[in-house]
């Protein structure tokens, strides 16, 4: 390949970078609160006492600011500058910017930034999903696996192939190219999902729910658990929110808790977007 061409090729992941320039993700879970409740539980219960902690693919740094608050050394990186931006200024603005050992733009790829076995857990809650190889989904693993210290708990983000489906079933004209017979069937068949329409939700990879655990596996990772971060309660709106908290706060706080005790169950792993995978270095 001639310098020339490689000059000439577009990064397929320019898109992921453009779309999460303009994306409020901050403003996502908090819209959509459970996720975010769900995956701080089961990451709070799975974390040590205390250490340091890598999040890679932080986005605009919601749950790393949290881990700060909790007495974590914490750092951060994001593939977009602007969301990498973003978390400087929200940890700052939360008082928690000295538990930072860094604000990094970097690609789970290539996490050469960081030493062998530096974080006694990490974070990967959005690249393996917006890698469409398979030769990249690997290298993301291979270097989640080194950076992380023997016997180190990872927490992964991956999103279900079967629930895109669904969704792509019941609202065609907002999923296309999944809007046909035909890309439906190319969708269910490699996973991968570019959306058509100039600005949407792109660039992304879905997983066979069935095929996580050998991958993550087949990389040196045993697994604790596999949950449905949205539980059964991904998709509501705001007003369907607003009738529990408009029950009282007491009554409101009791749901939460049994979405996310709802969350562990394996039947649900099929209904939800998002899923929390969670294992250790072997």
């Amino acid at each position: 390949m001639t310098d020339e061409w490689a000059k000439s090729e577009v990064n397929p992941l320019d898109k992921v970078i453009q779309y999460y320039s303009h994306f409020d993700e901050w403003g996502r879970l908090d819209r959509e609160p459970i996720e975010f409740l769900v995956n701080g539980h089961h990451i709070q219960s799975h974390l040590p006492n205390h250490g340091r902690v890598l999040d890679i693919g932080a986005g605009p740094g919601k749950y790393s600011i949290e881990l700060a608050r909790r007495g974590y050394q914490v750092s951060l990186a994001d593939f977009t500058p602007r969301l990498v931006d973003i978390a400087k200024l929200k940890a700052e603005e939360a008082g928690v910017a000295s538990r930072f050992d860094g604000f990094h733009v970097a690609d789970a790829r290539d996490l050469s930034l960081f030493s062998d076995g530096e974080f006694d857990a990490s974070l990967m809650l959005g690249p393996l999903y917006h890698l469409q190889q398979a030769q990249d989904r690997s290298r993301a693993a291979k270097e989640l696996y080194r950076v992380t210290k023997p016997g180190g708990v990872v927490f992964v983000a991956f999103m279900s192939r079967i629930r895109l489906f669904t969704t792509s079933v019941h609202y065609p004209e907002a999923w296309k190219p999944n809007d046909s017979a035909a890309g439906l069937t190319e969708f269910f068949q490699t996973g991968a999902f570019n959306h058509k329409d100039e600005g949407r939700f792109t660039g992304a990879y879905y997983y066979d729910i069935e095929g996580i655990k050998p991958f993550m596996e087949s990389h040196g990772f045993e697994c604790v658990k596999l949950i449905g971060s949205s539980s059964v309660a991904g998709g509501m709106s705001a007003e369907q929110w607003d009738y529990w908290r408009l029950r009282g706060e007491g009554e409101y706080c009791r749901v939460l808790q049994l979405l996310i005790e709802a969350s562990e169950s394996p039947y649900i792993l099929g209904t939800s977007s998002h899923l929390l995978y969670i294992g250790r270095k072997g």
